[in-house]
């Protein structure tokens, strides 16, 4: 039976009958080493010749495996995002991705690696775009985010690295992807760039850039290495819609096994307790009659806390706060306000990122110090509860996260009002974090009845 392995950065064919034609084009035969070899990235064309020749294989170069879970963050995607990573998709997970800067490249490639779900390698120009990807994958996928370049040689099912680790290890990695981005892939066909790309045998394989067209006429060199063309927005094509003076975001992140356990069980508890007393939480008088029942018994105190517990899995989940740290990194350049449904989420905010907080409880001074902090500049962020849904003006502020809140319309394009004041050249973003597959998740679609985030 034939046999097919990786070696250093190449496919080897062994078992065939030495007058056997070659099943793919890309096979030439090495005497030296009594085989059939062929480029790496030709994996898939080889293995379908295989199948399609219906000659019976050993698979010994594949070297990946499927992620064991996927994203935790799933951002909603604009349309023409979700038309690349489809248009992507169709072509067999093999293309090429232009869209103008600053348009979410990153999020189709994020889209790619969820939706096959293998392990996966970046490849990007400069060890600023690897720690971006990097800090983006750990806060959507959790993590640990493999790292390799700038010093750093840590492997994991998805790792980051750059273009120049990988010509220097890529006939070792090559083997252990079963998709590989290149970020800003115009840089792909200089001679030891292309070397890399050709040493990886991922059978799916997804290039981004704005720009793929190259003085040397060299992007022709990209349909090999990578796959055709298969979507491309330029910036007159996104503009208006979708370069509004403001956008809004809808995130939505995953508990992990042990949260969502936690969550069922303590939401379980208190819904028991609210049913057995006979509470109908969509009175008036719900909620009142929860807190008054609850205080009277062992069971009803156990109940209120896990109806305090269970909120706060939602509201607090790591993979928002992971998610937060990103955006934070993303906007540090501008200003921004946290909004929380609760002061305790405001507080571990406020601890967790030192940040200033605005609850309830802040003297007025004090208020106004965080707030004209906030304008000039010496806070980039401040965190706060309710209290500032309403009578915030603050120009430089452009970034809104509203990491919990309640399901009132009203709130929230108050809330998204706080940071589209009007200023030269600004353009806002409003951001909704949502627990999936929790009472954020009704609370959210209640709140979004608005024109404004249609």
């Amino acid at each position: 039976m034939a046999t097919l392995h990786f070696v250093s950065g190449t496919l080897e064919l062994r078992g065939l009958p030495k007058d056997a034609a070659p099943p793919h084009a890309s096979l030439v035969r090495d005497d030296r080493s009594d085989c059939l070899r062929a480029p790496a990235h030709r994996y898939a064309d080889v293995v379908r010749a295989l199948i399609s020749a219906k000659s019976p294989y050993e698979d010994h170069a594949r070297g990946y495996a499927e992620l064991a879970s996927g994203a935790l963050v799933h951002r909603e995607p604009r349309p023409f995002q979700t038309e690349a990573q489809q248009a992507w998709s169709r072509a067999r997970g093999r293309g090429v991705v232009v869209l103008p800067t600053g348009a979410g490249k990153t999020h189709v490639a994020v889209m790619a690696i969820d939706e096959k779900r293998r392990s996966a390698l970046v490849v990007a120009p400069t060890l600023d775009l690897v720690r971006q990807w990097y800090d983006l994958l750990t806060a959507t996928f959790g993590g640990p985010i493999g790292l390799v370049g700038g010093g750093e040689h840590d492997v994991r099912p998805i790792t980051v690295t750059t273009y120049d680790s990988a010509h220097i290890h890529m006939e070792h990695l090559g083997g252990r992807f079963g998709l590989v981005v290149f970020d800003e892939c115009h840089h792909l066909p200089g001679a030891a760039y292309a070397m890399a790309a050709r040493a990886c045998l991922a059978p799916y394989r997804l290039g981004l850039s704005a720009t793929p067209e190259r003085t040397d006429g060299k992007e022709a060199v990209l349909t090999d290495l990578i796959g055709p063309i298969v979507y491309r927005k330029d910036i007159v094509e996104l503009s208006g819609q979708y370069l509004a003076e403001y956008d809004t975001e809808h995130v939505e992140v995953e508990l992990t096994a042990a949260e969502r356990e936690e969550y069922e069980a303590e939401r379980a508890t208190y819904l028991g307790f609210v049913r057995k007393s006979g509470i109908r939480m969509g009175d008036p008088t719900g909620w009142s009659d929860f807190v008054m029942l609850s205080s009277r018994s062992d069971e009803g105190r156990r109940a209120m806390a896990a109806y305090r517990r269970q909120r706060t899995i939602a509201f607090s989940a790591p993979a928002k706060l992971a998610f937060l740290e990103l955006l934070l990194q993303e906007h540090a350049d501008g200003r921004a306000i946290i909004f929380t449904q609760d002061n305790a989420t405001a507080y571990l905010v406020s601890r967790q990122f030192l940040l200033p907080c605005i609850t309830h409880q802040t003297k007025v001074k004090e208020r106004s110090a965080i707030l004209k902090g906030l304008g000039d500049g010496t806070f980039s962020a401040i965190v706060t509860s309710k209290v500032l849904n309403e009578g915030v003006d603050v120009p430089e502020a452009s970034v809104a996260v509203v990491l919990s809140g309640s399901g009132s319309v009203r709130e929230h394009v108050q809330r998204l009002g706080r940071v589209l004041r009007k200023k030269e050249g600004k353009r806002a973003v409003l951001y909704e974090l949502v627990t999936r597959a929790t009472t954020e998740s009704q609370t959210s679609e209640r709140r979004r009845e608005h024109s404004a985030y249609r």
